[in-house]
């Protein structure tokens, strides 16, 4: 049930930054809601698929649907209060990567994956809904560029495989390993941490 309702809320926060990149690309209601539902459920569809939960749980559970949705009008009718929060919606964003790296990893070893791929598909979780919502919003995924992300929520991941193959106890491990994720978050939105990027030849010359 906790597990059941970590995933819901992940949902709920994903959708919302889905929604408010579409309500500011001047997507009508429609195109918001979709986008915001993308958002919330790729992810975790693409972990039920690749482990064999099938039907996935988002689709199968009415409550991920309602979720999303709230998220999509939410943002859509409240979009002006969402600009004055941005600071907030960035943690709650780094909150739902957190948690959906973790929840992610520990469904993927339940259905009896291995360590490497559970912490894979744990990060497949936390990413699948920003490449989704980005793709319809006709951008390169941030995923690929920008800030500390899906290396975030893969280091959030790998703490959890790591502890299930020590035999640790689940629950603080889970939890170690969504605060790793969050602190490296928020290390990226606070501090720029990145991964280097390859020089290219415009640049040497630029230099010279």
């Amino acid at each position: 049930m906790l597990f059941h309702a970590l995933d819901l809320g992940a949902t709920f926060v994903f959708a919302i930054s889905g929604a408010t990149q579409g309500v500011r690309h001047r997507l009508d209601l429609f195109g918001v809601l979709v986008v915001a539902w993308a958002a919330g459920v790729a992810g975790g569809i693409a972990r039920d698929l690749l482990i064999g939960a099938t039907p996935p749980a988002a689709i199968v559970e009415w409550r991920y649907l309602a979720a999303a949705m709230a998220a999509g009008f939410l943002a859509f009718f409240a979009s002006n209060l969402i600009d004055r929060l941005k600071t907030p919606v960035l943690l709650f964003d780094a909150a739902g990567l957190s948690l959906f790296a973790v929840v992610g990893t520990q469904k993927a070893l339940e259905w009896g994956m291995g360590p490497i791929m559970s912490a894979i598909l744990g990060m497949i979780t936390c990413i699948g809904g920003g490449v989704a919502r980005d793709l319809l919003t006709r951008q390169l995924p941030v995923v690929l560029y920008g800030e500390l992300y899906a290396v975030a929520a893969l280091a959030g991941a790998g703490s959890v495989t790591l502890g299930f193959w020590l035999g640790l106890p689940p629950w603080p491990v889970i939890a170690f390993g969504a605060a790793l994720c969050f602190f490296l978050r928020l290390m990226a939105l606070y501090r720029g941490w990145k991964l280097p990027i390859a020089a290219t030849n415009s640049e040497s010359s630029k230099e010279t």
